[in-house]
């Protein structure tokens, strides 16, 4: 009941802006394929990059790559007649090449599609790919119960699977019997897939890719060089080629059997969108930034590069090391480009990083002066404000994060941030009831329903809180269906 597009599993060093700064991109959704997954700790002071549900799934937050993504997709998701489901793009804070999709509402998509990708065609055809698993109806198993589930539960279901594709793939009937519970071992798990589709699936997802592409008047080339890049890996080794494969069309077989339709198409040779091509560079260097050492971006970005994706790197290079000279180059791209929200968002984290959250308020509000609508801002400047440790301003941090979140509903962070807000105002079980959403959002569903029956009594019994938190008190996570 998933779709895997890479072959191996690369271990992800860690995250940054929204686990505490020292680590970095933040919270999302999606659904593909167990890899080496690893646990973040508890999330830090800071609005933004990664989230992990208990069993060791993390996920990346981050605007300027959310919105890139939903960029690639919207005409494709338009043509494929999808968009009545509104297909959230999830990304998953790992960098192995692999996208998946649990229902007709999520798709994730690992960082390292991006980090690997070389033009903007490569991320969009794995898009369209997934896009034409959602199209073509192909997510039977976890669908009814993934639909409405917190993402969390979709997390634990979509790693118990794996756990039962990991058994089944090994031969072992203990390991396949064992379904959620071996996922707890994520090692053993993040070496296979999740669940595997049959070929005719695949191969439909395929031919639905290019008929979107087309459609959309882009070009396949980057999709063509997907499967090539796959294929070279099962070449280069055995041990490469995931036990997924058994009932995936091999990448070689793919790829023969999509070029000669894909270059009849009169978009073949089409360029790509030179401006999706700088923000694709972007997106790149902001993730190699914010996920490796200082030493490896002045490796990949050496000072003699004076590109702004290279400028970019190193800032948040600077900012990930703490080292005073963050703001002053972060300034430095903000007078290249002073209307680009995001150099805006990372001075604000710069300075609350240098424990400076009353000075980050103001680039945050210039960012969100920028995009409005952006719900990652708004948490942005409702953090900065509570940090700031001015009771004054703290009604607009709370009116602020409520806006958020209803818009954005998954962020961990922005319910932690109301519940400190609602906490200083005397607002105690308002206080309890935001912390067992943020407990929600992690997949913390014991310790949520701890703190939303504390907060129901203290709340009007049937009030919208109080029916709100009996909702958590009396939510029970969905179950895998057996295979």
């Amino acid at each position: 009941m998933t779709d895997h597009f890479g072959v191996r599993a690369a271990r992800f060093l860690g995250t940054r802006l929204q686990t505490g700064f020292r680590k970095g991109l933040a919270v999302s959704c999606a659904a593909a394929v167990a890899l080496p997954l690893i646990s973040s700790s508890a999330l830090g002071p800071a609005p933004a990059f990664a989230q992990a549900g208990r069993k060791g799934l993390s996920l990346v937050r981050d605007a300027e790559i959310e919105g890139l993504l939903r960029d690639y997709a919207t005409p494709i998701f338009r043509v494929a007649n999808v968009m009545h489901s509104e297909p959230e793009i999830i990304l998953v804070n790992d960098k192995s090449f692999n996208a998946f999709v649990p229902d007709s509402r999520r798709i994730f998509i690992n960082i390292g599609v991006i980090m690997q990708a070389e033009t903007p065609g490569e991320v969009i055809g794995v898009l369209a790919h997934e896009t034409g698993h959602i199209e073509g109806r192909h997510l039977v198993r976890l669908r009814s119960a993934a639909t409405n589930a917190q993402i969390m539960s979709v997390i634990g279901m979509i790693l118990g699977a794996g756990a039962v594709a990991a058994g089944a793939a090994s031969g072992s009937g203990t390991a396949a019997s064992g379904g959620a519970a071996a996922a707890v071992g994520a090692g053993s798990v993040g070496q296979r897939t999740f669940l595997a589709y049959r070929r005719g699936e695949e191969v439909a997802a395929d031919r639905a890719a290019l008929r979107y592409l087309e459609a959309t008047k882009q070009s396949a080339r980057g999709m063509l060089a997907t499967f090539d890049r796959m294929a070279g890996q099962e070449m280069f080794s055995a041990r490469l080629v995931d036990p997924y494969a058994v009932s995936h069309p091999m990448a070689r077989d793919r790829f023969r059997a999509l070029e000669t339709e894909a270059r009849k198409s009169p978009y073949f040779d089409k360029p790509d969108d030179y401006i999706l091509q700088y923000r694709h560079d972007m997106a790149k260097a902001k993730l190699l930034a914010f996920t490796s050492h200082p030493s490896a971006v002045t490796r990949r970005y050496p000072n003699s590069d004076k590109s702004l994706p290279a400028q970019y790197a190193r800032a948040i290079a600077a900012l990930q090391s703490r080292s005073r000279s963050a703001v002053g180059m972060i300034d430095a791209l903000i007078r290249q480009h002073p209307n680009n929200p995001y150099f805006h968002e990372i001075k604000g984290q710069a300075l609350i990083e240098s424990g400076n959250p009353a000075a980050a308020v103001a680039p945050f509000r210039r960012a969100l002066e920028l995009r409005p609508h952006e719900s990652q801002f708004k948490i942005w400047l409702g953090y900065a404000l509570v940090a700031s440790n001015n009771d004054a301003v703290l009604p607009e941090a709370e009116r602020l994060l409520r806006q958020a979140l209803q818009s954005d509903p998954n962020s961990s962070i922005g319910y932690s941030q109301l519940a400190i807000a609602h906490s200083r105002q005397g607002e105690v079980a308002e206080a309890d009831l935001a912390t067992a959403r943020s407990l929600m959002v992690r997949g913390d569903f014991e310790a949520a329903k701890r703190y939303a029956a504390r907060a129901q009594q203290k709340l009007n019994r049937g009030s919208p809180a109080w029916l709100q938190a009996d909702d958590i008190v009396s939510y029970t996570p969905p179950q895998m269906e057996r295979r």
